[in-house]
């Protein structure tokens, strides 16, 4: 089977190939050949570097989907986006990247498939932010997508195309909507929602950090652990149990700021949760104010999808994946 990820050096992506390449069985078939992409060529992972060739291409350039599906993969994994954040300050380029992109490689798909059959499987990593306000006090898998920002906007407009290229055959689609995902390793991003992971990895880390609304803040949540697990298990599913709906809303963890600091401070003690200082910021609380809280992710779960069910969890996945079982 021949994978493709685009945005393989992202940080999901890194974690899905470090996955594939643990792995062999993960996918539930071997993997003979695997193309990474991104704007920067992606790490190579050591069990498949034998098979395995990096690309460093922009989707949204000009002839750039075009060379992808040419390839003719098996498998896409289609992760590569600009951030919340990003695509609310840069109008232009987060409907460049987030939108045209992914309509050019849904496009490229469909002109390979009119040389010779072709329809591989391809699961987009969308997310909640299409869901906008008023919400119900829990989101069910029927409520419709009324996003109140581009990033949301552009991510709804893509779960669209994918529902309607699947039903026509070009691909064979699955939009996985990720929550918020906690803890990210690394450095701080320009995702409106970083502090959520910033307030726990930085002191962690023994580091100072900034929280920039109230603990009474409620979010969705889930590990980068159950982000691999979500795309992993995607591309083993029988898509004919999903039906005409091709975009799920993935299970998670509804929990409050303050839940999170707490449960920091059963894991790491009192000095970590120190180092969290507040500093209000109401840029971030205006984006945050209007995104989902909790769900019902009936379908997802029904399906055999799984998460994290309380922040504790995730606070020990982190130290066991990022920090080596230590703090």
């Amino acid at each position: 089977m021949h994978v493709m990820v685009i945005g393989a050096a992202g940080m999901i992506g890194r974690k899905l190939v470090e996955k594939l390449g643990s792995d062999a069985e993960a996918l539930g078939r071997g993997i003979d050949r695997l193309t990474l992409v991104d704007v920067i060529a992606p790490p190579l992972p050591a069990a498949l570097a034998s098979v395995s060739n990096a690309l460093a291409l922009d989707l949204s350039e000009t002839g750039a989907a075009a060379r992808l599906a040419a390839m003719r993969p098996d498998l896409i994994f289609h992760l590569a986006a600009i951030v919340s954040g990003e695509a609310e300050a840069d109008f232009e380029k987060g409907y460049r990247i987030n939108l045209d992109g992914t309509r050019s490689l849904f496009e490229a798909i469909r002109h390979e498939g009119q040389k010779a059959p072709y329809t591989p499987r391809l699961i987009f990593a969308s997310s909640i932010a299409v869901f906008g306000q008023p919400f119900p006090e829990k989101i069910a898998d029927d409520f419709f997508t009324t996003p109140l920002t581009s990033y949301g906007t552009q991510k709804a407009i893509c779960e669209l195309l994918l529902a309607d290229y699947s039903r026509r055959g070009i691909f064979d689609g699955i939009g996985i909507r990720l929550p918020t995902i906690c803890i990210r390793p690394g450095k701080p991003n320009k995702a409106a929602s970083g502090f959520f992971s910033n307030i726990l990895r930085e002191p962690l880390a023994g580091q100072e950090a900034v929280l920039p609304v109230e603990e009474n803040v409620r979010h969705w949540f889930a590990s980068p652990r159950s982000a691999v697990g979500f795309f992993v298990h995607a591309a083993r599913i029988d898509t004919s149990k999903i039906g005409p709906r091709r975009n799920l809303t993935m299970p998670g963890l509804s929990a409050l700021v303050g839940e999170e600091i707490e449960a920091l401070r059963r894991v790491a003690g009192d000095k970590a949760v120190k180092l969290i200082r507040r500093e209000a910021d109401p840029v971030i609380r205006a984006i945050v104010s209007g995104w989902a809280t909790d769900f019902d992710a009936q379908r997802a779960t029904a399906l055999g999808f799984r998460a994290e069910t309380n922040f504790d969890e995730i606070i020990k996945i982190h130290i066991e994946d990022e920090l080596g079982g230590n703090i």
